[in-house]
This record gives structure tokens, sequence and C-alpha cells, in this order.
């Protein structure tokens, strides 16, 4: 299991909202030796993003569908809504490169990193 993952960010107050309004994620305290403006959201149970502003912060050409990307799992019934969501928030739905079995849909949000949601407990590819 992943215990949490570090985005930078230009704009850590922003970007913590974005996730909190777009996703649900919600802040929890974070430890106070960081020096530098930063946010931890709770994604799920022992799951955490941690944000930390780096001011001169650019996404990397890989952000893609190919290249880097976080997936996560959704339920189906969620998706329209939760595009709604994003889309309110400033993120830009994605068109996926490939075919899959299951459902999906990618966006990219503010800051340029790109997510996949996946259909939760859907059956592998192989």
């Amino acid at each position: 299991m992943i215990a949490h993952f570090t985005l930078a960010t230009r704009d850590v107050e922003e970007t913590s909202l974005f996730f909190q309004k777009a996703l649900g994620w919600q802040p929890i305290n974070r430890p106070g030796n960081i020096g530098r403006p930063a946010a931890w959201l709770q994604i799920a149970e022992d799951q955490e993003l941690h944000l930390i502003e780096v001011v001169d912060f650019a996404p990397s050409d890989c952000e893609c569908e190919m290249g880097r990307h976080f997936a996560i799992a959704r339920p189906l019934d969620e998706f329209e809504e939760l595009k709604q969501k994003l889309v309110a928030q400033g993120a830009k739905l994605v068109e996926p490169e490939r075919e899959t079995p299951f459902e999906r849909f990618f966006f990219r949000e503010p800051n340029g990193y790109v997510f996949e949601i996946v259909e939760a407990n859907h059956l592998s590819e192989t």
C-alpha cells in the first residue's frame, strides 16, 4: 500500500483547495519542521497527499497517460458528478490514448499533473 505521495506546487493553498473541493480529500495536521509552505491531505485511511511549495515549479513533459500519472479508483456511478467537480475547480479532462475493458478518464489538474480515475473493482486487462 502507498502511504503517501508528494507533489510540488507553486501555490499550496490553491492546490489543497482544489483536491479538497474536487476529490473530497481532507486536510490533516502536518509536521512543523518543513520550513516552507506545505499541506497534508488524507486521501483514504492511511493514505495521504503531501503538497510542498516550490516557487519555480513547472510540470514536466512526461505528465501524460503513457508517462507519469496517478491513478485513483472511484465507483463508476460517481464519474459524471466527479467530472463536473473537476472542471468547476479548473481541471481539464484529457482523452485516453487507448481503450481498456473498464471505464476510466484522465484529468490534468491546475499544476499540470495528470490523474487517471479508474472504475473501482474493475477486472484486470490481462
